[in-house]
């Protein structure tokens, strides 16, 4: 509920606290910002508009994660002892990752950040506990400073200064990046983008500048995905800009159900610098 997460809340154009009145929020300064039914706020600076993920994407996702498929990547989440403060999940799409840490952690309030209209409108209503705001994560997020005590980015950007700012100093961000190996049958089958080889010690020195490595381990298994699944799992990312027409035929010669590997680095960093 976007009324749980308000105090965490701050106005993006002036920096100024954030109360909720019927339909909209405001900040002193007079600045407002309408709420739409669906329970999140667009909370963009100046006019720049962005797209994100398309309502197709949204569905497709919806199912995938909805039939379990990446269940040891939540699990291993949820083993994460944070800090004081609230759960945000930056880049959150649906608010999958996010309401199974809220289930864990009973009581928290949970922010989930996106740009995706689409995305949010299903995180807004993914746990009683998620208030749902429009941002862009590349940019300032309007969150008081100290106000987490996890942050997530599961395949999603990282903004590492603005993820130490946000954080309490007791804090700790998990990133959660595929390894070279992450679905490798479907990279060389139906020819979709790879992961690099040193994509984790990428992330490792961009996250250097502002926090600290706490923990990190390798997530693999294995799924039995029917050709639907495999659909639904190409479409639900960023494959599903570059997959081209011909996609359900290249999946129909495909064996069903196709044996897959998921394969991600679970890290969690500590605020430094402080």
């Amino acid at each position: 509920m976007l009324a749980d997460v308000v105090p965490l809340l701050t106005c993006p154009h002036c920096g100024a606290d954030l109360a909720e009145s019927p339909g909209v929020l405001r900040c002193p300064a007079g600045h407002s910002f309408d709420v739409a039914k669906q329970g999140y706020v667009s909370l963009l600076r100046g006019t720049a508009t962005f797209t994100g993920d398309t309502a197709a994407m949204v569905d497709a996702r919806v199912r995938f994660l909805g039939a379990g498929h990446y269940a040891p990547i939540t699990d291993a989440i949820a083993e994460v002892t944070p800090g004081p403060g609230a759960v945000i999940d930056v880049g959150a799409g649906t608010g999958h990752y996010l309401a199974a840490a809220l289930d864990k952690l009973v009581g928290r309030a949970g922010l989930a950040v996106d740009v995706s209209k689409a995305a949010l409108r299903r995180a807004a209503r993914a746990h009683p506990l998620i208030g749902a705001i429009v941002c862009d994560a590349w940019g300032p997020l309007p969150v008081r400073d100290g106000a987490a005590g996890l942050t997530l980015s599961v395949f999603a950007p990282r903004n590492p200064a603005e993820l130490n700012r946000v954080l309490d100093p007791g804090g700790i961000a998990v990133v959660v990046a595929p390894t070279a190996r992450h679905l490798g049958e479907l990279v060389s089958d139906l020819d979709l983008m790879g992961v690099e080889d040193d994509k984790q010690s990428r992330v490792d020195d961009k996250m250097a500048a502002h926090f600290t490595i706490a923990h990190q381990r390798d997530v693999e298994f294995t799924m039995k995905l029917s050709h639907d699944a495999v659909a639904a799992l190409v479409g639900m990312g960023p494959n599903a800009f570059h997959a081209g027409p011909d996609l359900a035929a290249r999946i129909a010669v495909l064996p069903d159900p196709l044996t897959v590997t998921g394969s991600v680095t679970v890290s969690g960093y500590r605020p430094s610098g402080r």
